[in-house]
């Protein structure tokens, strides 16, 4: 990463089913990022925290009721757009935004952001467990972070929200690694979609580094770079226990390092990567910070850590 990367932490869990995940952008620091972005040759410079309302401030079901069931959706909308901005100007300004999670609907505003001056739009790899194409007419749960695919797609409701519905992003430059988790609703309309899934079946069968070569090639097709998100429970739990929504059977820890490597290498060499989020670190739930500690080494890695 030739350029300076700029970290930003947004310590919101509005979005999520359980609490905590917002103390993840201070866990993630604790654990070393500053340290490991220079060994890896990078100018790391900490922008802070963008403010984020306490729940216990707020009503989560305080929203006009042609919005559906989407919990504290005024508050993740304002969190949102002052990320969309902040992303923005960071690209602006040269440097290269890594975005410290809070819950994932806060890829909202970090794609958004990234878009922004995209031309023809940015590609999207969603490293994760779960889907995330949820709407408010279709969640079993209201949480936001079951939606934040879904929210910058423009499906259901999202559709007429202007602070969701990135026009930068295609379904068909949009690509999923190692999901392994969908509701019904969801697994109808990625099959429908022109969203490729790579499962954790194509995983198993064909190696991770086959998948991520394809979804790199994809993702790069006629865009104008890449946006990385990465949540933490794309990980088998025995591998990052630290997070809200655990799925067992995800990606090892060498799988894991080999798919960000992979992106670091094909941004050395055509200056892909636009940005990065790392989200759903929770350290109530983790064991002595170790999720936390992976989520330093592997976005490292994505920002040129090598072992040689």
């Amino acid at each position: 990463m030739s350029r300076p990367v700029r970290i930003v932490g947004v310590p919101m869990d509005l979005g999520a089913n359980r609490r905590g995940v917002d103390m993840g952008p201070s866990a993630i620091r604790y654990a070393g990022l500053a340290d490991e972005l220079e060994a890896a040759g990078v100018e790391p410079v900490d922008a802070g925290d963008l403010f984020v309302p306490s729940p216990e401030e707020r009503d989560p079901d305080a929203r006009p009721p042609e919005r559906g069931d989407a919990k504290y959706l005024r508050e993740i909308e304002a969190v949102c757009t002052r990320l969309d901005d902040r992303v923005a100007e960071i690209i602006e300004d040269g440097a290269f935004p890594l975005v410290l999670g809070g819950d994932h609907s806060l890829s909202i505003g970090t794609i958004r952001g990234s878009a922004r001056e995209a031309d023809p739009g940015v590609g999207v790899l969603w490293f994760d467990a779960h889907a995330d194409r949820n709407t408010p007419e279709t969640s079993p749960s209201g949480n936001v972070h079951g939606m934040g695919l879904g929210a910058v797609l423009g499906e259901g409701i999202f559709a007429d929200l202007e602070w969701a519905h990135t026009a930068g992003v295609r379904e068909e430059s949009t690509v999923y690694v190692g999901l392994r988790s969908l509701d019904g609703e969801e697994r109808e309309r990625v099959r429908d979609s022109d969203v490729t899934a790579f499962t954790m079946g194509d995983i198993d069968e064909r190696g991770i580094a086959a998948v991520v070569e394809d979804a790199l090639a994809i993702a790069t097709d006629d865009t104008d770079g890449v946006h990385v998100s990465l949540d933490l429970d794309w990980l088998d739990p025995r591998t990052a226990p630290g997070v809200g929504t655990p799925v067992r059977g995800g990606v090892t820890y060498r799988e894991a390092h080999t798919a960000l490597e992979a992106i670091s290498r094909r941004d050395e060499r055509d200056d892909i990567l636009r940005s990065i989020d790392v989200v759903e670190v929770n350290p109530i739930l983790d064991e002595a910070n170790e999720t936390a500690s992976l989520a330093v080494e592997l976005a490292a890695s994505a920002l040129g850590k090598r072992i040689l």
